[in-house]
C-alpha cells in the first residue's frame, strides 16, 4: 500500500485526540512529525482529511469516511501480526497474567486446567493489580495479558476486548460499624464516614476522592480493612461472598449496587506468544462482546 501504517496511526490519533499536538504527545513524537505524516497521507489519498481553518483541526466529510477505513486497516494489521506469532513463533517459556478482583476468579479455573494440559512445561504466573497498575505491568513487559475494569481510554500500545460478564459492585461495612444500623444510608452519611478507597500505586493524588480516606491498592486489602471496622468500601460482591465469612454488611444506598464491565488487555508492542494467544482466545471465546 502506498501509505504507511505510521501515517494511519497519526491520522487516527489526531482524530481521536482532537489535535495534532495531543496526538504527538500520546505517540511520543514531535508535532511536526504528526503533521507531516497526515499531510503525506492526504497527498497519497488525494483528499483533504482535516479542515485546518480553525484553532483545532476538524475532520472533513471525507476525513470521517476515511477514519473508519483507517481503523479497520490498523485492526486487520494487528490481527495479521497476532496470526504470524501463533504460526511462526516458538512457544514462550513463561506467561504472566495480571487480573483485577473485579473479575470473578473462579470463572477462569476451567481455562487454567486446559492450559495446564496443553502447555504443561510453561511457567505460569498470576498477579493481582487494578487499573493503571495493570496497564503499566503490560507496557513494561512484566505481564503479557491482563483483565481490568473497563477504562474510558487506553494507551495506543495497549489492545483490549470486552468480556460479556459484568461484575456487581456494592458498598459494605463491618456489621459493628455505625452505618450498619441504618435501613437506608444517604450520600451525606457516607461523606461523613471514612471511605476505604482503591488507590493504585501510580494514581496521582488529584484522582483520590476527597474527605476522610484510607486507601489500599487491592480490593482484598480493602475488604480486610472494612472487616476490621475502619470504614466503608465499594467492593465486588463475589469477593465479599467468597472471602468475608459474613463479617461484612451490605448498605442500602440509592444507586447501588452497580454493574461494571471488564476488558481483556494486552501489549501491542510485546504481544503474547502462541501460548498467551491461546489463553487470550479462551478468555474471549465465550465472552466476547462487540465494542
Amino acid at each position: 500500500m502506498k501509505y504507511s501504517p505510521e501515517a494511519l496511526v497519526a491520522f487516527v490519533e489526531a482524530a481521536s485526540q482532537g489535535s495534532f499536538s495531543a496526538a504527538a504527545r500520546k505517540l511520543h513524537k514531535s508535532q511536526s512529525t504528526i503533521s507531516s505524516a497526515i499531510a503525506n497521507l492526504e497527498i497519497d489519498l488525494g483528499l483533504t482529511l482535516f479542515d485546518r481553518s480553525s484553532r483545532h483541526p476538524v475532520l472533513t466529510p471525507h476525513g470521517l469516511r476515511v477514519l473508519n477505513q483507517a481503523k479497520a486497516i490498523l485492526s486487520a494489521s494487528e490481527r495479521l501480526d497476532e496470526l504470524a506469532i501463533r504460526l511462526s513463533a516458538p512457544v514462550e517459556s513463561r506467561l504472566s497474567f495480571v487480573l483485577s478482583d473485579t473479575y470473578q476468579q473462579t470463572q477462569h479455573e476451567e481455562i487454567l486446567q486446559k492450559f495446564e494440559q496443553r502447555y504443561p512445561d510453561i511457567e505460569f504466573e498470576c498477579m493481582i493489580a487494578e487499573e493503571e497498575d495493570v496497564l503499566i505491568l503490560l507496557q513494561s513487559g512484566r505481564a503479557q495479558i491482563g483483565l481490568i475494569e473497563v477504562q474510558s481510554s487506553y494507551p495506543q500500545d495497549v489492545g483490549y476486548s470486552r468480556l460479556l460478564e459484568q461484575t456487581e459492585m456494592s458498598i459494605f461495612v463491618s456489621r459493628q460499624h455505625p452505618l450498619a444500623t441504618f435501613p437506608h444510608v444517604t450520600k451525606e452519611q457516607l461523606a461523613n464516614s471514612r471511605q476505604l478507597c482503591l488507590n493504585t500505586y501510580l494514581r496521582t493524588q488529584e484522582r483520590v476522592p476527597q474527605g476522610l480516606i484510607w486507601s489500599a491498592p487491592s480490593y482484598l486489602m480493602l475488604l480486610e480493612m472494612a472487616e476490621q471496622g475502619f470504614g466503608w468500601a465499594v467492593l465486588p460482591r463475589w469477593l465479599v461472598k467468597q472471602f468475608s465469612q459474613r463479617q461484612l454488611f451490605e448498605l442500602t444506598v440509592r444507586g447501588w449496587p452497580r454493574m461494571i464491565s471488564v476488558d481483556a488487555v494486552w501489549s501491542k508492542n510485546t504481544p503474547p506468544g502462541p501460548a498467551g494467544q491461546w489463553f487470550l482466545e479462551q478468555l474471549l471465546q465465550t465472552n466476547k462482546q462487540p465494542l
